[in-house]
């Protein structure tokens, strides 16, 4: 989980509000026992004579809310009497209700335990709504367009009295006003941020093409809105029922409509019924086992096309996954005739939460999408589905009020109007300005001065066996999310070597259509240049090993970099970035016991003077961004990417050493496989054409830190090989828990299994081997290296822990043969 601009403001916010309590109509929850005083999971309980009805969850709990006036609840459960009990009151809170075994099985809605498989009457509509999938809805035109309008909210619940009365609230009890309940979990809120958009939906099904233009949006005060929509985007990605697998939150939960239900959920046919003038099947479905990603609910389907009418999810409480308590999906389908039924509405709600505890507080995360003016089979030419590069416009954030009246789709809520009002007076008052700034710094690691922003903060202290401890201190300028120019920089003195280092770049978007990119800069510092086979002119891009509290070995390998480069950049299609480069670097050894020493013309240099000009292309297909300014932030790394890089070494300009060709291919697939989780691969390969010293040299990439280090290899030191051609493969693959939710004293602890193998293979050039004259012996992963690792993830929800052994190279001196290592993370 990232946090990044439109994240931090939410969270800054969100830090500080209550809400309280306001009843509907008609409202109970409580928990359901059975007379041996066990409570008891998917039980089904309806307001009699209505289809207002909801089953219990795991732990025998549930809320249900009606808007009319209801006297009876009907609680019912196989093997049990169906019990009637009588409403005295409009709000029951908390009720027991407790069941007697009946001696005659009375007529249920659902079933407990396992369900057969055979002669089910469910699953034959179940097999009918797969062989139709494909033929309903929008698949069943050559192309479509319509229009979106989607609104997500943020609203604060379970906030009781004394937190009301917390000190921190001191002159905001303004906030306080706007409060409301959730129909679905019963809890109070209050809506804390609102943003809404409006989109022309176009796609063609005989190319799969898709594209969706954003024509408005406006947020309720919290940052510029920009990047806002983006974000929403990947925290609530799309999702097609029918499909076998819904993402949510990085997680591949298993639908109810998949192929592989059978396996994963218990099916009941429950009732049938007319529904808009068409006859329909209700299907009640819940998840044969705890601990694995999925739903309990029904759906009501259509007995002649075997499309879905309604549907409605709730994830399961014990599923596997970190700060959200419960999951929520209501789905509702239009009639355009006999045999068309479209998407009308789309509802999902998050409860976001440290812990699962029923009491606990946390943030509802509410998504509500509707669509509308379907019209179909008008072709476009396939330029039309071109994604823009850079399709930012202003206009789109300012869109007046009297647009937004005349254009969205349902009215907001007397609640909802009001959180606009709400936040900008929040935002003058100056306590919260305070604690908003404090959110800011902890999200974004920057200190926000006007125009400069001072860090990042988390960078301030370092330490290796050259410098001592090292303090640095740096800034960039900043405007707001999409400045098309920015310059940062940085001064660090090292207490060992008493020494200042600095660095200073800057950037400018000199064409925001085809986002053109000029850039440039300097630096000055002491880095550990052998931890990275693809080679980055960054300038402020120094290396994670270059400064570490927390590492083991040897760490005196390090080389006083002077880089100077000047590049330009070209996005001539979305996510394809073509890129140009000039370079000129001096390095020498920071270290009295490491050398990069070579031969040149019977004598031997201790410093490498480098001129180089690049090409490069960097293609990433998928990759979702927030912001349209000079500097973008990646919402998630789950794209494919393929970069490759041609660099030429010349020799004599500016007295550079050296003439050479560098060529390297990096890809990074990662690959989704349903519910056996997901398997990331990286495959690198490059070789150096020509004569090079060791600081030009592919050094293979080693981890003496204590942590897990991407496209590292966990049991190699630094420099332990050398190489100048060279093939290197890292596959992990994790399991999301799928083999410890199977394990009786395992389930509950919620732990994620990763498995994983790293290899390279590489050799250094005869030339080469001549020219060292460094001392280090240049060993190459001739016969190829190999390590694999077994870790366990989720512990405690944020710690990672991998055993890592080696496979081969085993008889090297001081070669590692095992380790353990770490890492600390927030994922869902």
């Amino acid at each position: 989980m990232k946090f990044f601009f439109p994240m931090k403001n939410l969270f800054a916010l969100i830090s500080l509000l209550f809400v309280s309590a306001v009843f509907a109509q008609t409202k109970v929850s409580g928990i359901v026992y059975d007379d041996m005083n066990q409570t008891i999971p998917y039980a089904n309980i309806c307001f009699k004579g209505t289809r207002e009805c909801v089953t219990s969850d795991e732990n025998g709990r549930f809320y249900l809310e009606s808007a009319e006036s209801r006297k009876i609840l009907v609680v019912s459960y196989v093997g049990f009497e169906t019990k009637e009990i009588t409403l005295a009151k409009a709000v029951n809170y908390n009720m027991k209700i407790s069941f007697a075994a009946a001696n005659v099985l009375q007529e249920v809605k659902i079933y407990s335990g396992k369900t057969s498989k055979k002669n089910n009457p469910a699953l034959d509509i179940l097999r009918k709504i797969w062989e139709r999938k494909r033929r309903n809805g929008l698949h069943l035109f050559d192309q479509y367009q319509m229009n979106k309008y989607e609104k997500v909210e943020f609203d604060m619940n379970s906030i009781d009295s004394a937190f009301m009365k917390n000190k921190v609230f001191k002159g905001l009890e303004f906030i306080f006003k706007q409060v409301d309940t959730s129909k679905i979990t019963g809890k109070t809120y209050l809506p804390i941020f609102i943003n809404e958009s409006l989109y022309d939906v176009y796609g063609d099904n005989t190319n799969g093409k898709k594209k969706e233009i954003l024509k408005a949006n406006k947020n309720s005060g919290l940052g510029d809105g920009n990047g806002v929509d983006t974000f929403i985007k990947d925290l609530y990605s799309e999702y097609d029922i029918y499909n076998n697998y819904l993402n949510f939150f990085d997680k591949n939960f298993v639908s109810p409509l998949s192929r592989t239900g059978i396996n994963t959920y218990n099916y009941v046919l429950s009732d049938s019924t007319f529904i808009d003038n068409k006859w329909c099947y209700n299907i009640v479905y819940y998840p044969r086992r705890k601990n694995e990603l999925t739903f309990k609910g029904d759906f009501w389907v259509n007995d002649t096309t075997f499309a879905i009418k309604k549907i409605n999810m709730a994830a399961s409480k014990s599923a596997n996954i970190n700060w959200v308590k419960d999951i929520y999906i209501e789905q509702e389908f239009d009639v355009l005739n006999d045999s068309v039924f479209l998407l009308k509405r789309d509802y999902m709600m998050s409860d976001f939460a440290l812990n699962k505890k029923e009491s606990s507080k946390g943030i509802y995360g509410k998504r509500t999408t509707l669509y509308s003016d379907h019209k179909f089979n008008i072709p476009k030419p396939d330029k039309f589905y071109k994604d823009d590069v850079n399709d930012f416009d202003q206009d789109v954030f300012n869109k007046s009020e009297e647009f937004w009246n005349e254009n969205r789709m349902e009215n907001l809520s007397k609640d909802e109007l009001g959180v606009y009002k709400m936040l900008d007076t929040l935002k003058t008052v100056k306590k919260f300005k305070r604690l908003y700034n404090l959110g800011t710094i902890l999200a974004s690691g920057y200190i926000q001065k006007g125009i400069i922003d001072f860090g990042p903060i988390f960078s301030t202290f370092g330490y290796n066996d050259v410098e001592g401890q090292r303090l640095r201190i740096g800034g960039r300028t900043y405007f707001g999310s999409n400045d098309p120019w920015r310059i940062q920089a940085y001064t660090a003195y090292g207490f060992k070597d008493n020494k200042f280092k600095y660095g200073i770049s800057g950037k400018w978007m000199i064409d925001k259509k085809n986002r053109i990119i000029i850039s440039g800069g300097n630096r000055r510092d002491v880095e550990q240049i052998g931890v990275s086979l693809t080679t980055s002119n960054d300038v402020l891009g120094r290396s994670f090993a270059s400064s570490s509290f927390f590492a083991s070995g040897d760490n005196s390998k390090l080389t006083n970099v002077n880089l100077t480069s000047f590049a330009a950049e070209i996005e001539p299609l979305k996510n394809l970035v073509l890129q140009t480069g000039f370079s000129y670097r001096t390095l020498e050894s920071a270290s009295p016991t490491f050398s990069l020493d070579y031969y040149s013309n019977g004598g031997i240099k201790s410093n490498v003077k480098q001129s180089e000009i690049t090409f490069g292309f960097d293609y990433t297909p998928k990759r979702k961004l927030v912001g349209y300014g000079v500097e973008r932030l990646e919402v998630d790394n789950y794209y494919p990417r393929i970069f490759v890089n041609y660099s030429q070494g010349l020799k004599g300009v500016f007295n550079s050493d050296f003439n050479y060709q560098k060529l390297q291919l990096y890809y990074r697939q990662p690959i989704f496989m349903g519910g056996m989780g997901r398997l990331f691969s990286t495959f690198e390969v490059g070789k150096i054409f020509g004569e090079v010293p060791l600081g030009l040299m592919a050094v293979v990439p080693g981890n003496q830190s204590y942590f897990v280090i991407d496209n590292t290899y966990n049991l190699m030191n630094y420099y332990e090989f050398i190489t100048d051609q060279y093939t290197s493969l890292h596959l992990e693959h994790h399991f999301n828990g799928r083999i410890f939710s199977r394990i009786p004293f395992m389930k509950k602890l919620n732990w994620r299994e990763i498995v994983g193998v790293k290899a390279v293979y590489g050799s250094v050039s005869d030339q080469n081997r001549a020219i060292n004259a460094s001392g280090l012996n240049y060993m190459a992963p001739v016969n190829g290296y190999w390590e694999y690792h077994a870790g366990v993830a989720n512990i405690f929800k944020v710690f990672r822990i991998d055993f890592a052994w080696r496979g081969s190279y085993l008889n090297l001196p001081d070669a590692n043969k095992f380790t353990v290592k770490g890492s600390f993370g927030f994922y869902f």
